[in-house]
C-alpha cells in the first residue's frame, strides 16, 4: 500500500522485523523523541488514508481483545474503530462483572485465555501496575488503556499528536503547557507531563491544594530540566499559555463525597475567562467533561477537544499496525 509521495515515512506492509513488532505499550517512559516522530508519522499517514479511503485491509485477519474492567466510552470505541478501520475484528469485553472474572479468575489467567483468541489485547484496569502484570503473563502484545491513577500512555500519545497537528511539529519546543483541574488523580496529565519532558517546554499546574500534581511526577519532570510552576488560580498562568489542558474532577476517585463537593466546580472555562488567553493557542480535554468547560466555548477555534478525539483514532490505528508488524 503506497504512502503519500510527500511523506518521509516508510510504506505500510509486512514489517515483522520492525522494532515495535510484538511489543507492549505500557508506559510513556518507553518512548524517545525519535519513537514519537515515527509514531506520529504513521498516525499522520493513517489520517490521510482514512480521509481518502475510509477503511482498508492492513490488519485483515487480525483480532483485538478489548478488555475493560472500568467503564469507557471514548477509549473503548476508539480502539474498536481503529481496528475496524484497519480491516481487523474486535472481541469487546466491556462488562467484566458478567465474565469469568466475577467468578474469581485472576488477571493473568484472563489474559492468557484471551490471547488464545486474539492477536493483541487492550486493557483498562482500576489498579496501578495491572498492565505490566498482564504483559508479563501474555505472549501477545498488551496495550495499556489506563491503569487506575497510574498511566494512560495512548491518551498521552494522542494528546501530544494533537499538539503537533494543531500547532505544528516544529513548535513543541518552547511551548508553555498549562494543566488545569484534577492533577492528583488524573492519569492523563501524569502521562502527558512525562512525555512533554522530552521537549523544551514549560509546564504550569493549576489545581486546588488537595488535587496538586503528585511529587513523584514533578520530580521526574524536574530531573529532565523542565521548568514547572504551580498556581491556585488560572488567571496568572493563562495569558502565557499555548496549550491549556483541562481535566474534570473525578468523583469516582474520591472516598469522601464531601471532599469532591468542595472542589468540583473550582475552575470553569468560558468565553469570558478566555478573553485574556492568546488567540493562537488550543484548549484540550480528555473528556468526558462535567461542567469544567462551558458549551458556549465549543465554537471557538481554540477549542480542540473534539478534534483531539479524532486524532486519537489515528494514533491508535498507528499503534495497532506497529505492534502487529504492519507499519
Amino acid at each position: 500500500m503506497p504512502t503519500d509521495p510527500q511523506s518521509p515515512y516508510l510504506p505500510f506492509g509486512d514489517n515483522t522485523h520492525a522494532p515495535w513488532y510484538g511489543k507492549d505499550i505500557l508506559s510513556v517512559k518507553q518512548f524517545s523523541r525519535a519513537d514519537l516522530e515515527y509514531i506520529f508519522g504513521v498516525a499522520h499517514e493513517m489520517r490521510g488514508m482514512v480521509e481518502r479511503i475510509g477503511t482498508f485491509d492492513l490488519l485483515k485477519g487480525k483480532i483485538l481483545a478489548n478488555l475493560f474492567y472500568e467503564p469507557s466510552t471514548r477509549t473503548s470505541s476508539s480502539f474498536t474503530a481503529a481496528m475496524e478501520r484497519l480491516g481487523g475484528s474486535v472481541i469487546p469485553i466491556n462488562e467484566v462483572k458478567y465474565s469469568s472474572v466475577s467468578k474469581g479468575e485472576s488477571l493473568p489467567d484472563t489474559v492468557r485465555t484471551l490471547e488464545c483468541y486474539a492477536d493483541v489485547i487492550v486493557l483498562r484496569h482500576p489498579e496501578v501496575g495491572s498492565a505490566a502484570i498482564a504483559a508479563k503473563a501474555a505472549r501477545k502484545p498488551v496495550i495499556n488503556a489506563g491503569d487506575g491513577v497510574g498511566e494512560h500512555p495512548t491518551q498521552a500519545l494522542l494528546d501530544l499528536f494533537t499538539i503537533f497537528e494543531e500547532l505544528g511539529v516544529g513548535v513543541v519546543d518552547g511551548l508553555t503547557v498549562t494543566m488545569l483541574g484534577d492533577l492528583k488523580y488524573g492519569r492523563t496529565v501524569h502521562s502527558l507531563a512525562r512525555l512533554l519532558s522530552l521537549y523544551k517546554v514549560k509546564l504550569n499546574y493549576v489545581s486546588p491544594e488537595i488535587l496538586r500534581m503528585p511529587k513523584e511526577v514533578m520530580d521526574e519532570v524536574a530531573a529532565q530540566g523542565i521548568p514547572q510552576a504551580e498556581y491556585a488560580s488560572l488567571e496568572k498562568a493563562l495569558p502565557d499559555t499555548d496549550v491549556l489542558y483541562v481535566t474534570r474532577v473525578q468523583k469516582e476517585r474520591f472516598e469522601d463525597p464531601a471532599e469532591y463537593e468542595k472542589v468540583k466546580g473550582a475552575y470553569v472555562i468560558n468565553p469570558a475567562i478566555m478573553q485574556t488567553a492568546k488567540q493562537q493557542m488550543i484548549v484540550m480535554h480528555p473528556l468526558p467533561r462535567v461542567g469544567e468547560i462551558s458549551t458556549d466555548f465549543d465554537d471557538d477555534p481554540r477549542a480542540a477537544y473534539f478534534r483531539q478525539m479524532e486524532y486519537g483514532l489515528y494514533v491508535r490505528m498507528a499503534l495497532l499496525a506497529m505492534v502487529l508488524g504492519k507499519a
